[in-house]
């Protein structure tokens, strides 16, 4: 095993109670492999959140950038009323 830097964590009394269920049920062998499992899901959390982040100023920096004219706020309230007339003609003939 590479070597390993020891670190000291304070938690409250329900998180150290839920680590050592774990710990107790066979879920986990010690306190450490607990923190090291909650660290990789915390970094792969932190990716999927930056991937998304990503994907939102990607689609932010497209609109902005999208050569079509701005609708004004008349054309948006026409074009939504007719989104909702339609809708309503949809579900109420169900």
């Amino acid at each position: 095993m590479p070597s390993a830097d020891e670190i000291s964590i304070t938690m409250t009394p329900e998180l150290l109670r839920a680590v050592r269920e774990s710990i107790e049920a066979g879920d986990y062998t010690s306190t450490s492999e607990v923190m090291r499992d909650a660290v990789r899901l915390w970094q792969r959390q932190r990716m999927e959140d930056a991937g998304r982040l990503s994907e939102i100023r990607s689609r932010v920096r497209r609109s902005l950038d999208d050569p079509r004219p701005d609708l004004t706020t008349t054309d948006a309230d026409r074009h939504l009323a007719r989104l909702f007339a339609d809708e309503g003609t949809e579900t109420s003939g169900a």
